[in-house]
């Protein structure tokens, strides 16, 4: 299996912070938030690894990562993304790469309390299709601004619903996504959101759609530090008291 970490965008949200550098190379705790993706891959047994980014800050991770092979890496290529173009878009650039094989997609400024191994075993057992990862979020006006998973009377997932107002449930959908080569043919066909964008949330209801989905639970904090000013605060500190990526 092949890993692709996404670490482009403007990183608007964490204005000013991101305003000299890319937001995946702001420092969490005592190293730069992409090490903890990397860290949760190559922890999971992933390590081939693709990082997709861009603007003008995409030297930077040439300079901090290199070969790759320091923080575990057999081998790291480089992809970039000459405009913002959503998630799909910046996933569509790593199909040489995968070459068709299965692939991980890890957003860069997500992080997890608990190692995602369990996630990555469980999906080199299923048969085809994807994977997605849940993350059980309490608070309601948070469930807002997330991508919420919708189930059947099964404990199915049947659709995610972006951002919505009444969140059908309290299991949000983390910043990690398990293809086959399937997801090649699917992302072609996409058409661009209201924000002139390919959104992932289409890739993953297309498979579900076609009953081609299967998920986890994962147990323990998960942050995206990429959320906010108050989130990104709120990873550093979680991260400086308990630390991440820990076995389960």
């Amino acid at each position: 299996m092949r890993g692709v970490i996404l670490a482009g965008g403007t990183g608007s949200r964490l204005h000013p912070l991101t305003r000299i550098t890319n937001k995946h190379l702001l420092p969490i705790y005592d190293r730069p938030m992409i090490n903890y993706a990397i860290e949760s891959l190559v922890g999971a047994g992933v390590v081939e690894i693709m990082l997709v980014t861009g603007g003008t800050h995409a030297g930077e991770f040439l300079r901090l990562l290199g070969n790759g092979h320091e923080f575990g890496i057999e081998r790291l290529f480089y992809a970039y993304q000459d405009k913002p173009g959503g998630i799909a878009e910046a996933l569509g650039l790593a199909e040489k790469f995968v070459a068709g094989d299965r692939c991980v997609v890890l957003l860069g400024d997500n992080i997890f309390e608990r190692s995602i191994r369990p996630c990555v075993d469980a999906f080199e057992k299923q048969a085809r299709g994807a994977r997605v990862v849940l993350s059980q979020e309490s608070n309601r006006e948070h469930l807002r601004n997330l991508g919420v998973a919708q189930f059947d009377s099964n404990r199915r997932i049947e659709r995610i619903i972006e951002k919505s107002e009444k969140p059908p449930s309290d299991f949000a959908v983390t910043g990690v996504y398990f293809y086959d080569s399937t997801v090649w043919e699917v992302l072609p066909a996409l058409k661009p959101s209201g924000r002139g964008e390919l959104e992932i949330t289409d890739v993953n209801n297309w498979f579900l759609e076609n009953g081609l989905m299967e998920y986890d639970v994962l147990e323990g904090f998960w942050g995206d530090a990429g959320e906010s000013i108050p989130a990104y605060y709120a990873v550093l500190d979680f991260v400086r008291a308990h630390g991440v990526n820990k076995p389960t």
